[in-house]
């Protein structure tokens, strides 16, 4: 990909530019780029997706442009040599089942036990990834599994899974709830749901069986709770949270007293870890079929598209962590309007409010915070150093 033009016809710097999902003010995320320049170190990303030897080549680059040195990522197992031959020491993989497996069954159980295996002992994995949202009801039921032997983070299966990773010194990352907006709309049903507060009842239970570190993904859960998020931190010494799931965080996290949250992230610095939740694929290279919702095919259709879907994340962490921005996100969030349709489409986007954290606490945030947690415990089996 040249820095002169794009694959979807658009040059570098024109005013122009067609509005998408991941580019609704026109930004040329190159030139925001060296316009945001170096971050004060280089960043770390604790959780992302890396699949697709394309895609994979174009991630690349923006990690350039933007400053990311590394990431943890979700590979699916089939593409991790390929992806490791595209990125080398870049990443890091975190073992994961085959979600996009037509044997789900088999994916949740016998194969998700094999995997934790050959991700370990093939490709270096100490962390492996449990996926807990409640969505997964449905999922499991539609894939022929029995919910109770897979669904909450205590079921017999997520046990011995977890059993095999601690034997072989590996850590655990989970998935635990999703956004408030979802519990107002599609998990409305807490008698099939449970409330969000009942999601972490199994994840406890999970956490007091087994003495070993746990990330927990999307700040734990819940960004719009920080007061939720600091006694489970409290209780729980060896948990460590990311900032992943970006659309997520810009419009939560923009929301809270910057006061709030610089005391938050004091309190448990070096337990915060940056996170993006990008997710590659070469399915974003080229035209979706439009009922193809396969890892987003529809977010993007050309290589274009996918490196402004990469940038745009980095670009939105970056600003809101860094610089005193007060305005609209360039991200399309489709909760606002699963919340009120009557003020919002698809197409809006909530306010992103620039943090201007201190050079310091993007240091840690940044890097310092995964370097003496997830690398400590990938290179040497220490954690908290």
């Amino acid at each position: 990909m040249s820095d002169h033009s794009c694959a979807c016809g658009q040059e570098s710097g024109r005013s122009d530019r067609i509005a998408t999902r991941a580019n609704r003010l026109g930004l040329d995320y190159r030139e925001e780029a060296r316009r945001l320049g170096p971050p004060v170190r280089p960043i770390i990303d604790a959780h992302a997706h890396i699949n697709g030897v394309r895609a994979a080549a174009v991630w690349r680059e923006v990690c350039d442009l933007y400053g990311v040195e590394r990431v943890y990522s979700q590979t699916q197992l089939a593409q991790a040599q390929q992806i490791r031959d595209v990125l080398g020491d870049r990443i890091r993989f975190v073992a994961i089942p085959e979600y996009m497996s037509e044997d789900r069954k088999r994916a949740f159980t016998h194969g998700f036990l094999e995997n934790v295996i050959e991700f370990n002992e093939r490709f270096g994995a100490r962390m492996v990834k449990f996926w807990g949202a409640p969505r997964f009801l449905d999922y499991a039921e539609e894939s022929g599994l029995d919910p109770a032997e897979v669904f909450r983070f205590d079921a017999p299966w997520r046990m011995k899974i977890a059993e095999e990773a601690a034997s072989r010194g590996m850590m655990l990352m989970v998935h635990v709830a999703d956004p408030d907006t979802w519990f107002e709309t599609m998990y409305a049903d807490s008698a099939r749901y449970g409330t969000k507060a009942n999601q972490y009842e199994s994840l406890e239970r999970l956490l007091d069986a087994f003495d070993v570190p746990c990330l927990g993904a999307h700040m734990g859960g819940w960004p719009e709770n920080l007061e939720f998020l600091t006694g489970l931190l409290e209780r729980r010494p060896k948990l460590v949270l990311d900032t992943s799931a970006t659309k997520w965080m810009v419009r939560e996290l923009s929301k809270r007293p910057r006061e709030e949250l610089v005391e938050f992230l004091t309190r448990f610095e070096g337990r915060i870890l940056f996170g993006s939740d990008i997710v590659t694929s070469d399915d974003h290279m080229e035209p979706a079929d439009p009922g193809n919702e396969r890892f987003g095919s529809q977010l993007a259709t050309n290589e274009c598209e996918a490196f402004e879907l990469y940038a745009s994340r980095y670009w939105a962490q970056r600003t809101m962590w860094e610089t005193g921005y007060d305005g609209e996100s360039p991200i399309a969030d489709p909760d606002l309007a699963m919340v009120e349709p009557e003020r919002f489409d698809a197409m809006s986007a909530p306010r992103l409010v620039g943090r201007g954290l201190p050079a310091e606490m993007l240091r840690v945030l940044y890097g310092g915070a995964c370097e003496g947690t997830l690398d400590a415990w990938y290179e040497r089996g220490e954690f908290g150093a």
